[in-house]
Order: structure tokens, then C-alpha cells, then sequence
């Protein structure tokens, strides 16, 4: 499965490509996806309306295409976790996750599925197991399965080490506008303080061999901290790319119109011209 390349890859300390779903809950995406070169594609469900079945769809379409489907839950609970796991979900990005008793419990959700409550607490504290056949049962069916924990604020920062003391964790993942909002600097990402906080997650991860997923909208920012250490590499969404790809081309035919008087690019209003 395409899980278990990305695994090597990382482990590797190479990189690994993706975008974020926010729009589309059309299957036919995921063989696009795959015709392009991704290894995954994180689907949004905390900030876009999609639906328990439209996920389902897309996540069996995007395995079916070999690209590795993620799924950004709402909020950080082992609930929506298994939810999307349930569904054939390759990994889980749990946003805002500011203690390590918050990532616990998604790490127990994605690492140790379907166990609950205090076998799963005597997992995640003690190491221990009902038998040694269920932790290898347990490691068998979750051993694929990608655990990404979102650091987006001030407070997650500060409680980093604590938060990484917690084994299981596959990624780190930082959501600029939420980080930037919270250290006061909302979307100035060119500065020092920003980008001295990204430079401290991934400075604290790497001992840890654990790769920081950024997800900036530009190519100028995702490459820059492709080389300032970032590796999961999640860049833009399918609206803005397909609304920067509409604006690009669009912009070349139209002036190719104007340049022959066939069009008046905000010249006057279609109204007022028509009176």
C-alpha cells in the first residue's frame, strides 16, 4: 500500500507530496491525483462540509488509485479517528492538539484500534496488553496506519517535548494561519517570529526522526522550508490550485483577446455599455 511508501520514504528523510481536499467530493479526483505524481491527499473535514459517506467515497476511490487518503478530523477525538479508519482511511491529521493526554488518546484511536476506555489506557501508560496474541493482533491491523498530530498554536509549542514524549506519533503537522494568529502575527509569514517557531517544532522533531508537515499556499514558502527541513509536503488545496490554474490560463487567452480589440478587460461596465 502506498502507506507503507511513504513510512519508508520519511524514514528515509526523503520527501513526500500532497495537497489538501476541500472542495471536491467527486471520486474521479483520485485518479487525477494519481495521474499527477501525489502519494497522498488530505481530506478536509474540519473546515469543509463534507459528509460521513461523501469521506467514505473518496477515501475507497483514492486507495483504489494508490494514493494514500488522509483525513483531516474536526477536532482531536479518538471517536472521528476510528470513524474514518473504519472507512479505509490510510492515516488521521488531528488539528489543535495542545497536550499530550489530547494526543494519547488519538494515538490509542489510530495505533491501537478497536480497543477502548482502560485497556487501551493500560496500552498508552503501562505497555500493557491483554496477551501477547492481541498486541500482535493490534500491531498487525494498525501497523500502516499514519498518525499526524497538529501543533498550530503558542501553548502546543511550549508543551512540545511533552506532546512528542508520546510513542506513535508519525508526523507533526502546523497550519500557518492558526499559528500565525496565535503568536499575534496573523498570515505574515515572511516574519522572524513565525518563522522562528517553525524552525523550533522542527528543530525538536528532528532528534526524534519525526517529519513536520507544513501547509503553506505558496511554492516560494513550501520550498523554502523544504530546505529548512519540512518533508511531508502538503501544498495548497484542489480550490486554490484549480482557481490559480482557471486565473493563469485565462489570463493568457484574454489578453490575447485584447491584443486584437476583442476585449475590454475592466474597461466599462457591461450595463452602461448595453445603455
Amino acid at each position: 500500500m502506498k502507506n507503507k511508501k511513504i513510512k519508508y520514504e520519511l524514514g528515509q528523510g526523503n520527501c513526500v507530496f500532497g495537497t489538501m481536499l476541500t472542495n471536491s467530493v467527486s471520486p474521479r479526483w483520485a485518479g487525477h491525483f494519481a495521474n499527477i505524481g501525489l502519494d497522498y491527499v488530505v481530506i478536509d473535514t474540519e473546515h469543509s462540509p463534507f459528509n460521513r459517506s461523501e469521506v467514505a467515497n473518496l477515501i475507497n476511490s483514492f486507495n483504489l488509485g494508490n494514493v494514500c487518503p488522509i483525513v483531516r478530523i474536526p477536532i482531536p477525538s479518538p471517536h472521528y479517528a476510528t470513524m474514518h479508519l473504519d472507512a479505509g482511511a490510510g492515516g488521521i491529521l488531528a488539528p489543535y492538539c495542545e497536550t499530550k493526554e489530547e494526543t494519547e488518546e488519538i494515538i490509542g484511536a489510530v495505533k491501537w484500534k478497536p480497543l477502548k476506555g482502560k485497556l487501551l489506557s493500560d496500552i498508552i501508560k503501562q505497555n500493557k496488553f491483554p496477551s501477547k496474541e492481541s498486541k500482535t493482533y493490534l500491531e498487525n491491523l494498525n501497523s500502516e496506519n499514519i498518525c499526524i498530530i497538529g501543533i498550530e498554536s503558542v501553548p502546543a509549542i511550549n508543551n512540545l517535548e511533552n506532546i512528542l514524549s508520546v510513542e506513535g506519533i508519525d508526523a507533526i503537522f502546523v497550519g500557518p494561519n492558526d499559528l500565525s494568529v496565535s503568536l499575534g502575527i496573523p498570515n505574515e509569514y515572511e516574519n522572524k517570529l513565525y518563522e522562528d517557531a517553525l524552525d523550533e517544532i522542527i528543530n525538536k522533531c528532528q532528534p526524534k526522526n519525526i517529519p513536520v508537515m507544513i501547509h503553506h499556499q505558496s511554492t516560494d514558502l513550501t520550498s523554502k522550508w523544504i530546505k529548512r527541513g519540512s518533508v511531508f509536503v502538503l501544498y495548497t488545496s484542489d480550490k486554490r490550485a484549480s482557481q490559480n490554474g482557471f486565473l493563469d490560463e485565462f489570463s493568457i487567452i484574454k489578453n490575447t483577446a485584447t491584443n486584437i480589440g476583442k476585449y475590454q478587460s475592466q474597461a466599462k461596465n457591461i450595463e452602461e455599455e448595453i445603455v
